[in-house]
């Protein structure tokens, strides 16, 4: 699972720089919903990762879903993913408010959380360009978080 992956090389990454981290998991463990949303009201900033899907499989970029508080983080974090990947930013420079998603009300976002669609999963070039940088692009957000965090 790419989204448990990414979420280990990262935290890895923020541990490395000696942060302390919560992960909602371990290993390819992804704990549900219901227990991610305790841990995002809990901690000064808390990040899921997700891959987008389209029927098209042209369908590219990168967006992060959060309350307009987080509208900065969310921008600075995508700004991260799409310059390692090379990907569009979505939405409003990287940030879509979780009113404007087809699901509307998010509850890891109303706990003050993140949602990083990281690229689409349906687009071959956006996964191989995630499989080949996948170290540099969890360097990348790592450096980010730890710079709002």
């Amino acid at each position: 699972d790419i989204a448990a992956e990414f979420r280990n090389l990262v935290a890895h990454e923020l541990r490395q720089a000696g942060a302390d981290v919560l992960t909602d998991g371990e290993g390819k463990d992804n704990k549900p919903l219901a227990e991610a949303v305790k841990l995002a009201g809990g901690v000064g900033l808390a990040v899921e990762f997700h891959c987008n899907a389209a029927v098209n499989p042209q369908a590219r970029g990168v967006e992060s879903i959060s309350l307009p508080g987080k509208r900065d983080v969310s921008q600075r974090i995508s700004a991260a993913i799409a310059a390692v990947l090379g990907s569009p930013l979505r939405g409003d420079r990287g940030w879509i408010d979780q009113s404007k998603t087809p699901r509307g009300r998010l509850a890891f976002v109303n706990a003050g959380g993140v949602i990083v669609e990281l690229f689409f999963i349906s687009n071959p070039l956006e996964l191989a360009a995630y499989q080949t940088k996948k170290m540099d692009l969890a360097r990348a957000v790592a450096a980010v978080l730890l710079e709002v965090g």
